[in-house]
């Protein structure tokens, strides 16, 4: 086991493209770090330079005490776990996870012992006379993650290990290494463009994008605090809304004002974030995450001033909870995290008017209890926890 770290890591290929911008990042001695972001942020650039798989344009990275910039992926004494489950098709798993160590010229014994090891570890003892083809994808993906324990590394690299599985078996895969790594106790570096493995997974998790990182906290600090509306709306699912409002004093307190609604900010954000009086009569961007609303027939004792009156589009009952999706006038602003991940065409098809009629009105989603009667095409109150408010400069983008 061993801390890594990179100190100002570049990536520039030779056609000049930077694909990471002076990356800092220490990873614990036996954490579990996780790194997210879009498509293209960096995230496996990041990866393969640890492994020595990528050459790094400037700084170092560190595996322990030694700087392994010099250093080929087999001296730097980590294993990898890819995609794609890359095993030997015409080998057993007992000979798959044996391999590597009889490249190094392992003694038989202890070649044997760590094979019964692992594969007691991973609960494939019962598959270890059987050749990959007569194998689940999970079953292939815990053989994968065999070689590498067998190895017995100082850490382990993960690049998107679950995307070849399908949604119910990546979850189950998910909690397994999760619980492994823990057993384990070997520093772990997992990447990931799924927000919801990067939250249920990581001990901290690392935002990137366009190769810069962006935040790196736990994941309920990132949930919280995002320090501007990409980490804002990338983590959350569904991802967080976004409008135009303007900020306005009102009866002593602050007030916020999108489309034909107002809400009463809480006494306690207002005095938290101090930066918000700056903005008073001017143009912030207003987030709102899904679940911070609720049916006001449900939470029947939420002001009037916390709460808006709108109609139901479409409602989506998913069993422990209905998502309602409503419009408002207010101009409504796409997450960059939306787009980076959608494409270029995202701002079009998700953002704006979309309507379609120029009137400027935006979509919005609510997460609310499975007990509401909501119907769409009916008109409604939502109750909004007003202490749950997000404030970004709409230049920045960087939270207020």
């Amino acid at each position: 086991m061993a801390e890594i770290e990179y100190d100002s890591v570049l990536k520039i290929y030779d056609d000049g493209t930077q694909a990471v911008h002076d990356l800092n990042l220490e990873i614990r001695d036996g954490e579990l770090m996780v790194l997210v972001g879009p498509s293209g942020c960096g995230k496996t650039t990041a990866l393969r330079m640890l492994a020595g798989l990528e050459e790094i344009s400037g700084g170092e990275i560190r595996i322990g005490e030694r700087v392994v910039n010099d250093l080929t992926p087999k001296e730097r004494d980590i294993a990898m776990v890819f995609q794609s489950y890359a095993l030997y098709p015409h080998m057993t798993v007992e000979q798959n996870l044996a391999f590597g160590l009889k490249l190094r010229k392992m003694p038989k014994q202890e070649v044997s012992e760590r094979v019964r090891r692992a594969a007691n570890i991973l609960q494939i003892e019962e598959f270890l006379k059987r050749k990959p083809r007569a194998l689940s994808g999970g079953q292939r993906q815990r053989v994968a993650m065999g070689r590498a324990i067998v190895r017995e590394p100082q850490a382990f690299l993960m690049d998107e290990p679950l995307s070849n599985l399908d949604a119910k078996l990546r979850v189950q895969m998910r909690a397994e290494i999760h619980q492994l790594q823990r057993r384990l106790g070997v520093t772990t570096i997992y990447v990931t463009h799924d927000q919801v493995e990067a939250m249920t997974m990581g001990d901290r998790v690392a935002v990137m994008n366009a190769g810069h990182l962006l935040q790196v906290d736990t994941p309920q600090v990132l949930y919280d605090t995002p320090v501007n509306e990409f980490v804002a709306g990338f983590i959350g699912s569904p991802s967080i809304n976004l409008v135009e409002a303007e900020l306005a004093q009102q009866n002593g307190g602050l007030a916020v004002k999108f489309g034909d609604h107002t809400l009463t900010v809480d006494d306690q954000v207002a005095r938290n974030r101090s930066g918000l009086s700056k903005y008073v009569g001017r143009t912030v961007l207003l987030g709102i995450r899904p679940e911070d609303f609720e049916d006001a027939s449900i939470e029947s004792d939420t002001p009037p001033d916390r709460r808006l009156k709108v109609t139901a589009d479409l409602t989506e009952p998913l069993g422990s909870e209905v998502l309602v999706y409503f419009r408002s006038k207010a101009t409504g602003v796409v997450s960059s995290a939306v787009t980076a991940d959608a494409g270029a065409d995202a701002e079009v098809t998700l953002g704006g008017d979309t309507d379609g009629d120029g009137a400027g009105r935006s979509r919005l989603v609510a997460r609310v209890d499975p007990r509401s009667r909501i119907a769409e095409g009916s008109e409604f109150e939502l109750a909004v926890d007003t202490r749950r408010l997000y404030f970004f400069d709409p230049d920045t983008r960087e939270a207020v």
